[in-house]
């Protein structure tokens, strides 16, 4: 490492954009013809591969700056097909609740952060099914500790909000306010919102939230970037971003000032979706931003029961939860979106939801065509079996983050029978029909860490190798498919294989170089990887501090 430290600090800009090589790695790419390559030596002009191959390869560029690897194992740069960028920004420098056990934790917690904030006091990761009653918690425990200024923290799947009074009363809701179509007030036994507000009806509450600024999303998207590529991931999608984040993108990747690459969907919510439409679709030359796709949500999620099912709840008698959208407003949004030129990526977790969403699919690709944009569905958690090869038959991307199984399963088993579950989290049976998964995790409603995903997807157990033989292991992926799904797959879904996803001549120069090797590594060893660099088009990006101790859960 010191040989490479050395290096990069003499390492000027003008000599980046020449060739380099990097020798004496322990290498490893996918390609695009589906085979794993191997290799110690990259080839780098301009920010592109020119070639991999061993340490031979080294003495044909004589001329080129050299780095010894110092036999690290070099991966291509992760990426994330399904994140919140400006989420994830905000929530480092919000109140954190993740992993709370119990409600008296939370409330420690607000009164040390309340003393530190004035104005509105926002939180995320609450899960009431850490806890031990598992029950939904209300504004009453919220105001035992801050009473006189608005407290809104989102559960940790953001498909439900704990609210304070101050919040309702700021938000001046009534004993007799309805709930809004798509969403749920949880109330108390005298029939009084409670404090918790499902989905839609969240917005009764965060419409009163004073609007950041630009500054504001800036310093988010920077937070953010920095914390991804201290992770590895070279790129990410984002799914769903408003007007005002759609014009600090642009300005951004105009300014050449993008911490790492971005593939935005517009957010259908968002009310100047068409005028964002009628601006088409957006790319810079390097790919660093790229905006040719529509994020919309169909149903909830399954930890609030807001996830659409065709069944009942197994905990909830009577309840098969919510559909955000009707059929025939998502085939609206699959109209304008195509008419435009825009992709569709749907949000369905629950199987009435993707059945709903793949007959509106099919439904509109027969009328207005579209079948080629790559549609997604985001989340594709629990799918009746019988829907799945209608994913490979409308050329559906199921875009799925390996660590809902994990965090999940405990839950889910609660929620769902067994016949429910036949077609949960089925990352192997997609693969086995044909269809590309694209891999992400979801963050922050959970923690960013590619390796959490990538050790997920491989074993199906939490990081205590719980359960010993792993949930539905039928459905765990290689190592190999695990990381195609989080390099090329991903880059399939976004139109980018040919750019981005593998280490192949022609492509940009996004590499990891880390601290184990993820092939060979016992496999409960693989979430404990550490980045020890990332680069992004043959430039480093990130550098791992001698004295970094940052706790691997970040």
């Amino acid at each position: 490492m010191k040989c490479l430290l050395a290096c990069l600090i003499t390492l000027s800009l003008p000599v980046l954009a020449d060739t380099t090589v990097i020798y004496n790695a322990n290498g490893y790419t996918p390609t695009y013809s589906g085979q794993l390559q191997q290799f110690s030596t990259l080839v780098i002009k301009d920010g592109k591969v020119v070639k991999v191959g061993d340490d031979k390869l080294k003495a044909s560029f004589p001329n080129a700056a050299v780095f010894d690897a110092e036999q690290q194992t070099l991966l291509p740069g992760l990426i994330d097909a399904h994140g919140h960028v400006i989420g994830l920004g905000n929530n480092l420098a919000q109140l954190d609740l993740r992993g709370s056990m119990s409600i008296a934790e939370i409330q420690k917690k607000l009164a040390v952060f309340a003393k530190n904030n004035q104005g509105w006091i926002i939180g995320r990761g609450w899960n009431q099914e850490l806890w031990p009653n598992k029950q939904f918690p209300t504004a009453a425990d919220l105001d035992k500790v801050v009473k006189d200024v608005p407290v809104v923290l989102s559960r940790v799947d953001s498909h439900a909000i704990w609210v304070n009074s101050k919040a309702m009363e700021l938000a001046k809701l009534t004993p007799t306010v309805q709930s809004p179509a798509g969403g749920e007030i949880i109330r108390n036994q005298a029939g009084q919102p409670s404090g918790i507000f499902v989905d839609k009806a969240e917005s009764l509450i965060t419409a009163h939230i004073p609007t950041p600024s630009d500054q504001n999303v800036n310093n988010a998207l920077n937070q953010a970037g920095q914390h991804l590529l201290s992770l590895g991931i070279t790129s990410t999608h984002d799914a769903g971003i408003d007007k005002q984040t759609w014009q600090v993108y642009k300005q951004r990747a105009e300014q050449g000032t993008l911490p790492l690459r971005i593939v935005a969907m517009l957010s259908a919510t968002d009310p100047s979706l068409e005028d964002m439409l009628r601006a088409g679709r957006y790319k810079d030359l390097n790919d660093f931003m790229s905006i040719r796709s529509v994020k919309i949500y169909a149903d909830g999620a399954l930890g609030s029961r807001g996830a659409a099912l065709l069944a009942d709840y197994a905990d909830r008698k009577n309840h098969q939860g919510l559909m955000l959208e009707t059929q025939q407003k998502l085939e609206q949004l699959y109209t304008l979106s195509f008419n435009h030129g825009f992709s569709a990526n749907t949000h369905a977790i629950g199987d009435k939801a993707n059945h709903i969403v793949l007959d509106a699919y099919q439904n509109v690709f027969k009328k207005t065509g579209g079948i080629l944009l790559r549609n997604r569905i985001e989340h594709a958690q629990i799918v009746d079996p019988a829907d799945i090869p209608r994913f490979k038959a409308l050329k559906i991307i199921p875009s799925m983050q390996p660590v809902h199984a994990t965090s999940d399963m405990h839950m889910a088993e609660q929620r769902l029978s067994d016949t429910q579950l036949q077609g949960a989290y089925a990352w192997q049976t997609f693969l086995k029909q044909g269809s590309v998964v694209a891999a992400g995790s979801d963050y922050p409603v959970e923690l960013a860490n590619p390796f959490d995903g990538l050790y997920s997807a491989i074993t199906r157990q939490d990081h205590n190798q719980l359960p010993a033989n792993g949930w539905r292991v039928t459905e765990a992926l290689s190592r190999e498919d695990a990381l195609r799904a989080f390099t090329l797959g991903a880059a399939y879904a976004a139109h980018q294989e040919f750019k981005l996803g593998s280490l192949e001549q022609g492509k940009w120069a996004d590499f990891i170089l880390i601290d184990k090797d993820y092939f060979k590594v016992p496999v409960q060893e693989i979430f404990t990887i550490v980045v020890n660099q990332t680069w992004i088009g043959g430039e480093l990006r990130y550098q791992k501090a001698q004295t970094d101790n940052q706790s691997k859960a970040q």
